[in-house]
């Protein structure tokens, strides 16, 4: 089982809501693991601590072309659908930053003058925290191939296990990189105007993806009940809300975990992962 916390925008709690119901699962003895898909900024270890076991290079691969052999028939940058390669003057240029390593470059060569040499793009590290096996992305500053980083965590992930993922914020690619394939996705949003807005298009995205998902109310008793009323008159079930309580804050920023500051709140995520396994077991048995 795959699972997903995701929100329509930053700040609204994903990441709390990931890792105290990773830690709730682990201390009831449940063994499982957390892929930090947050690249570019992951934040999971500050509040789960694992202890780090080990850390390896995340590459792709980027054309680099033979001058001696090229003859400038602009083959290349004809095949390439992200305009990362264009030819003036029957020279070759190539521009990294647009680069997804797809290949077609090398492979449509005629002279064979393209290959591909690898290039860093981020870290991959692994470690444990109790009963979660942790695994974190990090983008390097200035790289732009996100998505790449998020399907190395999750390709360095063991299939069978039990598998929460705190994903990026937002709706755009590397969203989608950490969402295409899991389980089930909670939607963590707040009741503002922002937290509507933003959760109105992860909805949408979620269902051109065709992803099962239900909604977490992060500070529930702020702002107003516009949320809440959209979710009803769309038919989305909203499985959770959390108040919204000064100790949580407290307790987040110092890096505690909300179960462990505040024990009566392991009775919240219980009844969440309850209705998240709920929902998933019901999705297969009528597939």
């Amino acid at each position: 089982m795959i699972i997903a916390i995701a929100s329509g925008k930053g700040g609204t709690g994903k990441t709390t809501i990931a890792t105290n119901l990773a830690l709730t699962l682990a201390e009831d003895g449940t063994a499982l693991q957390l892929l930090d898909c947050d690249v570019e900024e992951p934040n999971c270890h500050l509040f789960l601590k694992p202890a780090w076991k080990d850390k390896r290079p995340a590459t792709i691969v980027h054309p680099q072309v033979n001058t001696a052999r090229c003859t400038g028939c602009g083959i290349c940058a004809e095949v390439c659908e992200y305009n990362a390669i264009a030819v003036v003057n029957g020279e070759v240029l190539i521009f990294p930053e647009l680069c997804h390593a797809c290949g077609a470059c090398s492979r449509f060569c005629p002279e064979d003058a393209i290959t591909e040499v690898p290039h860093t793009i981020g870290t991959i590290s692994t470690g444990h925290a109790g009963n979660i096996r942790f695994i974190q992305g990090l983008l390097n500053i200035g790289e732009l191939m996100t998505p790449a980083v998020i399907e190395k965590v999750k390709s360095s992930a063991d299939p069978d296990a039990l598998t929460i993922i705190d994903a990026p914020p937002g709706a755009s690619c590397p969203v989608i990189e950490a969402v295409r394939d899991v389980d089930f996705v909670l939607l963590v949003t707040e009741p503002t105007p922002f937290g509507l807005n933003d959760l109105v298009i992860a909805v949408e995205a979620m269902r051109a993806l065709e992803r099962p998902f239900a909604v977490a109310v992060n500070r529930s008793d702020i702002g107003n009940d516009e949320v809440l009323r959209y979710c009803r008159d769309e038919g989305i079930d909203v499985i959770v809300e959390i108040p919204d309580d000064r100790r949580i804050a407290e307790a987040y920023s110092r890096g505690d975990m909300i179960v462990h500051a505040l024990p009566h709140m392991r009775n919240l995520f219980e009844h969440l992962w309850h209705e998240i396994r709920g929902r998933v077991s019901n999705k297969k048995e009528k597939t």
